[in-house]
């Protein structure tokens, strides 16, 4: 879909509202709360607000969350009757919850997930679907955050490399060689005619920039290829036997980079071979080529680098419980933080490999019904790691015409945590996820909502079974009835 000139001017003039409120509370000097999410994308909106306020010499304070609920409501409402709250990359989708706990406070959301409710009269509320642009593929949350710091300071330009790395993180390259498009190409551009990134046509693999190449292949998992992820050993024996390239040369070990375009068309080739003999899609493979988005002031071998892996970089740090670390990151800290979310990222990427082993041993765990995958994280899969599960497994089934619909159990709380994927190509036919699984959690006292290709949901345990049901039910139907509507 092409964003045209208005619906960008409308966002950019509530852009620019949100700025003024903002300038207005550090010229009083007065206490701003920002509240974001714990992802990738979250993360880096936080980033990005917070170096504006830093170079605006506002006083402010940082808090993440898995979710928006009314105990981290209540908690905002008593940290200051006079501070302005900022959230990122969520709040949309719980207007009426922050109606009800914060009226008569000023606020600003800056978030691109679909909203549901009325926005409250004290709030600025900047948001892409409220102009007609697609918030799940034309501008992130972080993006949503870097209009706002450019219209604060057009300084702040710099800071268009932390939205792109959000945007990324947000899983938005979705436009033609695993681009970004919309909005948050022209952010792209900015972060180039800053001479601070560039971009071309590359495979995909993560740690490209840092690893030897028989560890990238161990380390790729989206897509998972069975066999490899996970497993350094076959990796080195499938480069030598299968490829016919050698992982190291005079005593140093090759990274992707030291490739030539022969090599990387041979690896490219025998890694589709491998996935087809596995009985995977043939598409998948594709999945492995496209835009590279090289962060140029970054260091060369650091995680920083590459633009997706940065991304995962943070998406570490807020999984594993320690996402201050990705705020400082994004901040700038190239110090402390870095050197301990590189040892987190190790561990991380352990863990995700873990998890989808242990799916892959029992096929009752990935459980196929009429209109949906089922993929049972039980209590093995932590509930903060679900999301980058159900992410991953949503390009490797093998059925794209059906959505996955992910669970965990959360820990002490009875509830159950949902993140559902589908592909762009069911979002077409009419599906929307962020509705339906909204309307099956509210059945059942919970939450949902999101995107039309990525949502999520907290619904009690004890109505799991149903909630699924009810969500297979409401899936078949929506896509019936928009094949019988033509």
């Amino acid at each position: 879909m092409t964003v045209k000139k208005k619906q960008i001017n409308d966002l950019l003039k509530s852009a620019s509202e949100a700025a003024n409120l903002i300038r207005e509370y550090i010229e009083e000097e007065k206490t701003i709360h920002v509240a974001s999410h714990y992802d990738a994308d979250g993360l880096a909106a936080a980033g990005v607000i917070g170096k504006s306020l830093v170079r605006l010499g506002g006083r402010f304070r940082v808090r993440i969350e898995r979710w928006l609920d009314e105990n981290v409501v209540d908690g905002i409402a008593t940290a200051g009757k006079t501070a302005l709250t900022i959230f990122t990359d969520f709040g949309s989708g719980d207007l009426n919850l922050l109606g009800e706990r914060l009226s008569n406070r000023r606020a600003i959301i800056l978030d691109h997930h679909q909203p549901v409710g009325e926005t409250p009269s004290a709030f600025v509320h900047v948001n892409p679907h409220l102009h007609g642009i697609d918030g799940s593929r034309d501008l992130s949350g972080a993006g949503v955050a870097y209009l706002v710091a450019k219209a604060l300071d057009k300084t702040n330009v710099d800071l268009a490399c932390v939205a792109t790395v959000g945007a990324l993180g947000d899983l938005q390259d979705k436009y033609g060689k695993r681009g970004l498009g919309g909005i948050n190409e022209t952010i792209v551009e900015d972060a180039v005619s800053s001479g601070l990134l560039k971009y071309e046509t590359d495979l995909l693999f993560f740690g490209r920039e840092t690893r030897p190449i028989h560890k990238v292949l161990a380390f790729t998992t989206n897509p998972f290829i069975p066999g490899i992820s996970g497993e350094e050993d076959a990796s080195y024996a499938f480069l030598v036997q299968r490829v016919g390239i050698k992982p190291k040369s005079k005593d140093k070990w090759l990274a992707l980079r030291d490739l030539s375009e022969e090599e990387k068309k041979k690896l490219f080739s025998a890694i589709a071979d491998h996935l087809a003999s596995k009985g995977l899609p043939s598409d998948i493979a594709l999945r492995l080529i496209g835009n590279v988005y090289t962060l140029t002031q970054e260091e060369p071998w650091t995680p920083l680098r590459d633009a997706r892996e940065f991304a995962v970089l943070l998406n570490a740090t807020g999984r594993m419980e320690e996402p201050s670390l990705g705020v400082a990151i994004c901040m700038g800290d190239r110090a402390a933080a870095l050197e301990r979310a590189n040892t987190m990222l190790v561990e991380y990427r352990r863990t995700i490999t873990k998890c989808l082993n242990w799916l892959n041993e029992k096929p009752s765990r990935i459980q196929e019904l009429n209109s949906i995958y089922v993929v049972r994280g039980e209590n093995f899969i932590h509930e903060n790691l679900i999301g980058t599960v159900s992410s991953i497994l949503s390009t490797s089934l093998p059925k794209h015409e059906k959505p996955i619909i992910a669970y965990s159990a959360v820990s002490g709380e009875g509830l159950i945590k949902v993140s559902a994927r589908a592909l762009d190509i069911l979002a077409d036919r009419g599906l929307n996820l962020g509705e339906i699984l909204r309307i099956a959690a509210e059945k059942y006292s919970g939450k949902g909502g999101g995107h039309d290709v990525a949502a999520g949901a907290q619904v009690p345990i004890e109505s799991m079974e149903s909630f699924v049901e009810l969500v297979n039910e409401l899936v078949k139907k929506r896509l019936e009835e928009k094949q019988l509507g033509g």
